[in-house]
């Protein structure tokens, strides 16, 4: 067994194999530190603080392929993160000629936050790209169900009718809620540069007349927002990192946990176009990818407070909660980018049950629309009478197995009233269908 076997996923079905398994892997990661080192090196010679030919070198250099990530990982135990063995052996890779200007001026937070950050954007994008997906598969089913009737339920039971294609666009909803805070997050990661403590010092020692201008070309070279302070212990974009990450999950988990409700055997409203199968039970065909998804929302919140946790971060570089934030900022991002991708899988083949959701309105012998019975039995009644009259029908109608409406059409009071509407569930979704067309109009 080595170090490597760890990054598997074996026991994470939520994520392995997903394209965010792969841009957080411990490979991936390494090349985020390499690209760090070498943006860094470029910033310099373009503001004449490094010959070209050191930028080109270190820039040859950072390739993950020419580096053992297990090897790192043991010598990390060392000085307590990786940057300190990689700079050692990108420095040797460089040669004698160059070698000098690797990691020049630069502490190892520095490149250790740049590279999270790039690790962070590549994950996002991914994970971007997966909520369009759903968002897509969402919109079709919005639209294509805006009228399809199904048991509105609250608190387990029935209560009154909705439609699946509102249900769909709320769904869509959150995932546009989620896109928006994951792309707002994306847009504003920032690269990491300020030295020992945090005041470009060593910079200007090595002849920056203008530090401010090398982090300025630093973020340019490595693709990331130019930070306005150093943050090794200002954490915001690691927690606002966590917070759109566990919102995501959450959001993602709510119609994992709609289509398990629905999915099940004895409901059936929905199921997953490709089930997974059991490995005692050959009849079963398990809703797989909402259950992933549902793991993952379980988890994502702590995973956050962690990182909310390490906002707690002592002088100008802490001891402990920086690193505290590496693993559950990786686990976070590959369990939101798992549970994207098979939302999005889960979405596009997701079947719905037009006819078992309309049989299902009629299990409480048509108690679904007592409210709505209410409202026009007031009028003719007195409000109090209605609900007297509603309640002793309700009970009869559970109590005998008999229709509400076949109650209702053998008492005297109410025998002249029209009720064909308002004893039908279809005729009582409210504005679901202008609900749903208004939630479709986001973008």
């Amino acid at each position: 067994m080595t170090a490597a076997s760890s990054d598997t996923g074996l026991l994470a079905p939520g994520w392995a194999g997903s394209p965010a398994a792969d841009a957080t892997g411990d490979t991936a990661y390494l090349q985020a530190l390499l690209d760090a080192e070498a943006a860094l090196t470029r910033a310099q010679a373009a503001l004449g603080l490094a010959p070209d030919g050191a930028a080109t070198a270190v820039t040859g250099a950072a390739d993950a392929g020419r580096f053992d990530v297990v090897a790192l990982g043991l010598r990390a135990r060392a000085g307590g993160n990786p940057v300190i063995p990689l700079v050692a052996e990108v420095t040797a890779a460089v040669g004698a000629e160059y070698g000098s200007y690797v990691h020049r001026g630069a502490t190892s937070q520095d490149i250790m936050d740049t590279a999270t950050m790039l690790v962070a954007a590549r994950a996002l994008d991914l994970v971007l790209a997966d909520l369009a997906r759903t968002e897509r598969a969402l919109t079709r089913l919005s639209f294509a169900h805006r009228a399809t009737v199904l048991p509105g339920r609250t608190l387990t039971q029935h209560a009154v009718p909705t439609t699946f294609g509102l249900k769909a666009a709320g769904w869509r909803s959150l995932v546009l809620d989620a896109r928006d805070r994951v792309a707002g997050v994306r847009d504003a990661l920032p690269a990491q540069l300020g030295g020992a403590a945090g005041t470009l010092a060593a910079f200007e020692a090595y002849g920056a007349g203008d530090p401010l201008a090398l982090t300025a070309a630093f973020a340019r070279e490595v693709g990331l927002r130019e930070p306005a302070l150093p943050w090794h212990t200002l954490r915001t974009p690691v927690a606002d990192l966590g917070g759109c990450l566990a919102f995501t999950a959450g959001a993602l988990g709510k119609i994992a946990a709609d289509v398990l409700t629905l999915a099940r055997t004895e409901i059936g409203e929905v199921a997953e176009g490709s089930g997974g199968g059991s490995s005692a039970m050959p009849h079963k065909a398990n809703p797989v990818r909402a259950t992933l998804i549902a793991a993952g929302a379980r988890r994502a919140p702590q995973l956050a407070a962690v990182l909310y946790g390490a906002l707690v971060a002592e002088d100008e570089r802490p001891a402990g909660a920086w690193h505290a934030e590496w693993e559950p900022l990786r686990d976070l991002l590959r369990l939101v980018g798992g549970a994207a991708r098979d939302a999005a899988e889960l979405t596009e083949g997701l079947r719905v049950n037009a006819e078992v959701m309309r049989h299902h309105l009629d299990l409480t012998h048509g108690l679904i629309v007592s409210e709505r019975l209410s409202a026009v039995l007031a009028p003719v009644l007195g409000r109090a009478r209605a609900k007297a009259l509603l309640s002793e029908l309700a009970a009869r109608a559970h109590a005998e197995g008999r229709p509400l409406a076949e109650l209702l059409a053998e008492e005297p009071e109410v025998r002249d009233v029209d009720l064909a509407d308002a004893i039908d569930p279809a005729r009582y979704t409210g504005a679901a269908g202008p609900l749903t067309d208004r939630a479709l109009e986001r973008r």
